[in-house]
């Protein structure tokens, strides 16, 4: 949105990143405090998203006016903070690439994901978006209990949340992996397969919207199981360089980040904005149907509040999620070695690969009280 009563004078550029479209000015019941900041210049920084309810928020809060994604332009929260965030939309994969290879200060991650990366660009954690439970499903054809997956061929992403979710699933069922043959096949070609009912294609393990579309187009097949058996296992994040937080703006940054979530937040969890808010959402997740994105919000359980990410953050579940996770990766070869994943803010577990810091969500709870 853009602030009629504040000029920003700012250097066009020739080449900008981010989402393109107008700006319509917010609708939210909640006054946005503008904090006066000192004249300069916005320090720049860049965040890569892809499409998932919890990440889509990004989109949604430029479609909005509160970030701005295109370079040089400021939204209010930018303003507030001032700092230029660059907001890339990519696919997921993509994501994981630009930034292990140092293209972006920011990215929106699993905490699975982000472990083979923060071995060599170390990480912060500060922000849960949301867990999946529900959202990842293992869908079957022909097949009524996990016992009959012995034998049996399953297709999906390897070394992936996927891959994770059954793996998890076959030993909650007392199953052994070496019982189930796990073939790698990206999600999508294997919901189109299963969908075109092509032959040995009966058990599949993707997410949404690759679900929601093969439930709806093969009537005959179910889900067997999900990650709601795994409550607060698969984390959908936003991860931070540490070195970027280390850059001049770097607080404010993660800063603006996490305002410009809860503000969206704000509006998806009051019923007089809720519908709005997710159909803005569903636009920028597979562009889907209110409906549709209704039951996809069924499976993914958002973290609200401020609030409720650090009591998440600070609990003994997350430490012992954490290490299932690790020991998956290890044992999985999804990384070349154990990752130092630690809990606290840098003077406590600065040394780590991978550190959990509610340092900013302590603070942004200061500013929205």
């Amino acid at each position: 949105m853009k602030n009629l009563f504040i000029l920003v004078l700012i250097v066009s550029l020739t080449f900008t990143f981010g989402c393109g479209g107008s700006t319509p000015p917010p609708a939210t019941d909640k006054p946005v405090t503008v904090q006066a900041k000192p004249v300069g210049e916005a320090q720049k920084f860049s965040l890569a998203w892809s499409e998932w309810p919890g990440w889509s928020v990004f989109g949604v809060a430029h479609e909005l006016g509160i970030l701005d994604g295109k370079e040089g332009k400021l939204g209010t929260i930018e303003k507030k903070y001032n700092v230029d965030i660059i907001l890339k939309e990519m696919e997921y994969d993509p994501c994981i690439t630009v930034y292990g290879s140092g293209q972006v200060d920011a990215v929106c991650l699993t905490n699975m994901d982000t472990l083979p990366n923060c071995l060599g660009v170390k990480s912060v954690g500060i922000l849960p978006n949301d867990t999946s439970e529900g959202g990842d499903m293992c869908i079957v054809v022909g097949i009524k209990t996990p016992a009959d997956l012995k034998g049996k061929t399953v297709y999906g992403l390897e070394k992936s949340v996927s891959q994770y979710m059954l793996v998890r699933n076959l030993e909650l069922n007392n199953i052994k992996e070496s019982e189930v043959k796990w073939v790698n096949m990206d999600p999508a070609a294997a919901a189109t397969a299963m969908q075109q009912k092509k032959p040995g294609y009966d058990a599949i393990v993707a997410w949404n919207p690759f679900c929601l579309q093969t439930l709806a187009t093969r009537t005959d097949s179910t889900v067997l199981f999900d990650s709601s058996t795994i409550p607060g296992e698969i984390i959908d994040m936003v991860i931070v360089k540490d070195s970027s937080l280390k850059k001049k703006g770097g607080k404010e940054f993660a800063l603006a980040l996490l305002d410009a979530y809860y503000q969206v937040m704000d509006r998806l969890k009051d019923p007089k904005t809720e519908d709005e808010t997710l159909k803005l959402i569903a636009e920028k997740f597979s562009n889907l149907s209110l409906e549709d994105m209704r039951k996809v919000k069924k499976g993914t359980k958002y973290i609200y509040t401020p609030e409720e990410a650090l009591k998440f953050f600070e609990s003994d579940k997350i430490k012992k999620t954490m290490e299932l996770v690790v020991d998956f990766c290890v044992s999985h070869a999804v990384v070349d070695k154990k990752p130092v994943v630690k809990f606290g803010n840098e003077k406590d577990a600065g040394d780590a690969d991978f550190r959990f810091d509610p340092t900013y969500l302590k603070e942004i709870i200061k500013t929205r009280k």
